[in-house]
């Protein structure tokens, strides 16, 4: 972890404007395969599914991934971010457990005297990301994996994973395309769909997830066109995926879903599984499973062994770390909040927002909600607030500050994410109390001494820098205003503040 803390970390200091494009500006991927020339090209020595697109590719890779393993197969599986160990973005064999500290650093060892002759040559430029992607090809390599599903970091085409070549490419996916790292991708949605495009290798399907806009679904099957590469659309019309309702699986809410994939272009694919029990809820997470589903149909065209039940068996049994993860009652007393409902959701785009109220109305419906929310500075602040704000009834909104991959250059100061809901609440002329609070402490004292009374009317805006201090005030809040009514806290923002959290928790 020192190697690793001493290198540029575009995650913690920020990504330049134009890093992600293939243009003069954008990142030196020939680096990258200098690098990898010099490890014996592992990435050579195993199949692998290349995932990339705005949201939703964690989910899509850990929900494939699950589906090879439950069909027996070694997978190996490379993500970010991580959200409480580093350990976490790679994870190998049969049952999908983060790659243990042991492994890690033995990995590491063998190869630190190539990464230094690497660092030397490129005059110290490796980045973070770089080294751990070389690593962690490395390790699949050696742990001689059956398949690896590839999370690209940013974009596609500039990013460090796209070293895959076409003869090493099983299949590419693209979840969807939005406006998130718009200047470090070329600023439009254009340009985003040409970078992630990147990753349609010739000759390989490429799985589409989406919707897209019309124009935009055409960028990505044009470039596939060009690439001899047979498209398969999870967002076909002849696809149909229903959440019939949500039940509690072992002490947490899941949604019952029917998928159904009939897909005749290109590909003749067909799955039919009803009644699936997802853990991973929301609509948006129903789209993330059926294209992870189209592209296990798509390997098994190609001739890998997967069955139904394996893709049934793989959907449910995948959970992921601040998606819609709710903590236990036990965990919530660890927190202080004493008989809370807590919701952790890394949401931090306007869709992602957008796809959180809609998930939680759809499991709470018209439960009362306080969100405790940090950011990056690198986000759409107003655009994140108004998708909460017209989303129903908040009672409070605590702002907050999360650090950003361990650092503060990319944290977003909580009076200034005050000032920004502040603005989007006056854009859509939702009224909301703030003047004479100031801070969540000022609000607390206002709750104690008057018991709400003065903050009957309106949803509580506050900025509190401390992140333990928040959650209290809103839950605090949440008792004051509703009673017995069971009311929701949300922790959002960032996947760094759901790491915060847990880390809280873990001591």
């Amino acid at each position: 972890m020192e190697y690793m803390d001493s290198l540029k970390n575009y995650e913690k200091v920020g990504v330049p404007k134009g890093a992600g494009t293939d243009s003069d500006d954008g990142f030196d991927l020939s680096r990258m395969r200098r690098l990898m020339v010099r490890l014996g090209n592992p990435q050579s020595h195993f199949k692998a599914v290349h995932i990339a697109g705005t949201k939703g590719k964690g989910s899509t890779a850990a929900f494939l991934s699950n589906i090879l393993r439950a069909e027996g197969y070694s997978v190996g599986c490379y993500s970010s971010p991580h959200i409480q160990t580093i350990r976490e973005r790679i994870s190998l064999g049969n049952f999908g457990e983060p790659v243990s500290a042991k492994t890690l650093n033995s990995i590491f060892l063998q190869i630190k005297k190539t990464l230094d002759q690497a660092m030397e040559h490129e005059n110290g430029r490796m980045s973070h990301f770089e080294v751990f992607t070389a690593i962690a090809f490395t390790l699949f390599a050696r742990e001689n994996v059956d398949i690896a599903v590839i999370e690209a970091g940013l974009g596609g085409a500039r990013d460090a994973t796209n070293i895959i070549s076409s003869s090493e490419l099983a299949a590419s996916v693209i979840t969807t395309i939005g406006e998130e790292h718009l200047a470090a991708l070329g600023g439009s949605l254009e340009s985003i769909a040409m970078a992630k495009s990147g990753i349609i290798k010739h000759g390989c399907p490429v799985v589409l997830g989406g919707p897209f806009l019309p124009h935009i679904e055409c960028i990505l099957r044009d470039k596939a066109l060009s690439m001899s590469s047979p498209v398969v659309s999870a967002s076909d019309a002849g696809n149909r995926s229903t959440i019939k309702g949500i039940s509690m699986l072992n002490g947490r809410p899941c949604q019952s879903c029917d998928l159904v994939i009939q897909v005749e272009r290109d590909f003749k694919l067909f799955l039919e599984l009803l009644d699936v029990k997802l853990c991973m809820l929301g609509s948006h997470q129903l789209q993330n499973a059926a294209t992870a589903s189209c592209a296990a149909l798509c390997l098994r065209n190609l001739g890998w062994r997967i069955s139904d039940g394996s893709i049934r068996a793989g959907l449910e049994h995948t959970f992921l770390l601040g998606r819609s993860q709710f903590l236990t009652s036990k965990e919530t007393e660890a927190l202080g909040l004493h008989g809370a409902t807590v919701l952790l959701d890394g949401a931090h785009t306007k869709e992602s927002a957008n796809a959180l109220v809609k998930t939680i109305r759809m499991t709470f419906q018209e439960a009362p909600l306080a969100l405790v929310v940090g950011m990056a500075s690198d986000k759409d602040h107003v655009g994140f607030a108004k998708e909460f704000l017209s989303g129903g009834k908040i009672e409070a909104v605590l702002l907050t500050e999360a650090n950003i991959a361990g650092g503060k250059s990319r944290t977003t100061s909580a009076s200034l994410l005050k000032d920004c809901w502040i603005q989007a609440s006056q854009d859509l002329g939702i009224g909301v109390v703030h003047n004479e609070m100031t801070n969540s402490r000022e609000v607390l004292k206002n709750l104690l001494v008057c018991s709400a009374s003065k903050l009957e009317h309106g949803t509580i805006l506050a900025a509190e820098s401390s992140l333990m201090v928040s959650l209290k005030v809103a839950n605090q809040i949440l008792r004051e205003r509703t009673g017995n009514q069971l009311g929701v806290i949300v922790v959002t923002g960032s996947l760094h503040i759901v790491s915060m959290v847990l880390a809280a928790l873990n001591g």
